[in-house]
């Protein structure tokens, strides 16, 4: 292994953004909560089942692109909407609607709360380039880019894969490995020269079923157990433990 805790022949790292390089995966669990409980409490009344922001959000919808995160949950309800259409209005009763109103939730929490990026992550991406590796982020949110820019580390990304990216390439998202594959290809890295680096499970399924050189799961919620059935090569709480300085 080398100095940045990656087997030698890797030649580029694949970040996702939410969770890894940023604690934004728990603004966006705190809005899916805040959309679904509205969504299920106006369909069943005060007895309704809420959405759980720890074991929905893992199984459902983290690290999927949005769409397929609502039908995915609403699946697991038995329950179907209507498609519509990506422009629809955030109260409408569709799968888009649903999706465009817990975008807004994310985006006023931004706004408000700003967003921090893990100091351990950020020095962990700083030896990777110190390093003469690679980079880029790869995440599943429309948002990606106001995130690094609000965080200050979108100078650190070489290149982006995001959700604008999905639509606009036709890519199939995680557990697809289109993404991250994306990715690769625009760095000009072969798949088994890269490094992915994730905190969902259908990341880590991404991962393998790339055939990506090495998979770091990033265990922020204590699930590292599952990490590794999905497919980690190893697990870590913080990225600066890859280089052994406290987070």
């Amino acid at each position: 292994m080398t100095e940045i805790g990656l087997p030698s022949g890797v030649r580029a790292c694949l970040f996702d953004l939410d969770g890894v390089l940023t604690p934004t995966a728990l603004v966006h669990a705190a809005a899916w909560k805040e959309m679904f409980d509205d969504f299920l409490r106006q369909r069943d009344g005060d007895d309704f089942r809420p959405f759980d922001a720890t074991a929905d959000y893992d199984a459902y919808v983290d690290g999927r692109p949005r769409a397929d995160g609502v039908r995915t949950f609403l699946a697991s309800r038995d329950t179907q909407l209507p498609e519509g259409e990506e422009d629809d209005p955030p109260d409408a009763q569709t799968v888009h609607g649903l999706g465009n109103r817990k975008n807004e939730l994310v985006l006023e929490k931004i706004r408000v709360e700003g967003v921090q990026a893990y100091p351990g992550s950020v020095r962990y991406v700083e030896a990777v380039r110190a390093a003469g590796l690679r980079t880029a982020v790869v995440s599943s949110s429309a948002n990606c880019r106001d995130v690094l820019v609000s965080a200050g580390i979108e100078h650190l990304m070489e290149v982006r894969v995001d959700g604008t990216t999905i639509r606009e390439r036709g890519l199939r998202g995680k557990p697809k490995p289109d993404t991250f594959l994306e990715a690769a290809q625009d760095l000009g890295v072969d798949p088994a020269q890269c490094a992915v680096f994730e905190d969902a499970l259908v990341g880590m399924d991404a991962g393998r079923a790339g055939r990506f050189g090495y998979v770091v799961g990033v265990d922020r919620v204590g699930q590292a157990e599952e990490l590794r059935k999905h497919g980690a090569d190893t697990v870590v709480t913080d990225l600066a433990e890859l280089i052994g300085v406290p987070a």
